[in-house]
């Protein structure tokens, strides 16, 4: 019997990198796998599967479609996910029929949580997300009813729970009450061993590592070729080994990567930045790197804080989230183009103290094991 059903949101990969760390708490709290399930789509699916979890792929993937580092098209986008969340809702409403669970966890699945409320389900909602600020000028309309829209949904919600610590976290609406929104502060993965094991795991021991990492979608491509370009422009500059590490994700092709740098010395730098794909386990890479250099989500930028690893966060231009994110560290989306002075400053830092590296997930998990007694 499925007492508590997932709703992870398909957009990339960062929200079901936070639930793994949910549900990992949860589990050794005493809930059982077999008591939760996930429902959701896209690399989300994948990531999910991967970790062993009972996981419905019935959402379509969703992603930012962005063009060199750059969200060009917000009003189509929001327009789809009007349409999309429709298409949630439907969906959503028939597998709670079907499972009928004591519990709803949804993680910025705004539909599964408007379905719970109609059903009168328990519900708890993961977001940092209380409005989209994607639109400026005339077009903000469309916004502006798509806002007051989630305000009602997130007012409605038994629980929120916001993966902040309260003093960073700023809102300005009235109708939803602070009585209902639980501040957890980051939530992450736990790491399954010391960093010295994991830098010799990885290849990383004896090498300062700078790790480049662009989550679940394709919009990275553009700081990805940067990163590389900088790399190549500074690496005999290094007076011990260095390497680079990129991890480019589901959705980028491998082979695509560097295939602009053809001269022979480019060649020779190229042989020497090792390439990944997709990696079950990327909050250990953080972990066990010198410097990362990554878009400004939510996940990878909490787990670099909380795993003491200097980083560089770069926004998608456009987009209202990554830039607050970015903002709060001191980042633009212009620090793209001085990568290179950047990448010498933060290896020069070096490592923060490890904080409580499941803090938040545990607090998540407390909050979550109250609603169902």
């Amino acid at each position: 019997m499925v007492r508590i059903l997932f709703f992870t949101s398909p957009i990339g990969l960062g929200h079901a990198s936070r639930d793994i760390a949910v549900v990992d708490e949860l589990v050794s709290k005493g809930i059982d796998m077999d008591e939760i399930a996930f429902v959701t789509g896209g690399v989300a699916y994948k990531h999910l599967r991967a970790h062993g979890y009972n996981v419905v792929e019935a959402y379509r993937g969703k992603s930012i479609d962005a063009s060199n580092g750059i969200f060009s098209n917000r009003l189509l986008w929001l327009l789809d996910y009007i349409s999309f969340y429709r298409e949630c809702k439907e969906i959503a409403s028939s597998l709670i029929d079907e499972y009928r669970p004591e519990l709803i966890v949804s993680d910025e699945d705004f539909a599964s949580i408007a379905v719970a409320k109609m059903r009168g389900i328990k519900n708890v909602l993961i977001t940092d997300v209380l409005e989209s600020r994607f639109l400026h000028g005339p077009l903000s309309l469309v916004e502006r009813f798509l806002n007051r829209h989630l305000r009602d949904i997130i007012a409605g919600a038994d629980m929120v729970i916001v993966p902040m610590y309260k003093d960073e976290h700023k809102h300005t609406y009235t109708n939803v009450s602070n009585t209902i929104i639980t501040y957890v502060g980051p939530i992450v993965r736990r790491v399954s061993k010391d960093r010295d094991e994991l830098r010799r795991l990885f290849g990383f021991h004896g090498y300062k590592t700078i790790l480049v990492s662009v989550g679940g979608t394709s919009s990275g491509t553009f700081l990805i070729e940067k990163a590389i370009d900088s790399y190549m422009r500074i690496v005999d500059r290094f007076n011990i080994p260095t390497k680079m590490v990129i991890v480019c994700g589901p959705a980028i092709d491998i082979s695509r990567i560097g295939s602009n740098h053809v001269n022979n010395n480019d060649r020779r730098i190229m042989h020497s930045i090792e390439l990944h794909g997709y990696v079950k386990n990327m909050h250990e890479m953080i972990y066990a790197a010198d410097l990362l250099i990554s878009l400004a989500g939510r996940s990878s930028m909490d787990e670099a804080r909380v795993y003491g690893t200097p980083a560089i966060l770069i926004p998608i231009n456009g987009h209202f989230e990554q830039e607050d994110n970015a903002r709060s560290y001191g980042f633009f989306h212009s620090d793209v183009e001085r990568l290179e002075d950047l990448i010498f400053e933060y290896l020069a830092y070096g490592r923060r103290e490890v904080r409580d590296n499941n803090g938040g997930a545990v607090k998540a998990a407390d909050t979550i094991i109250k609603l169902l007694t």
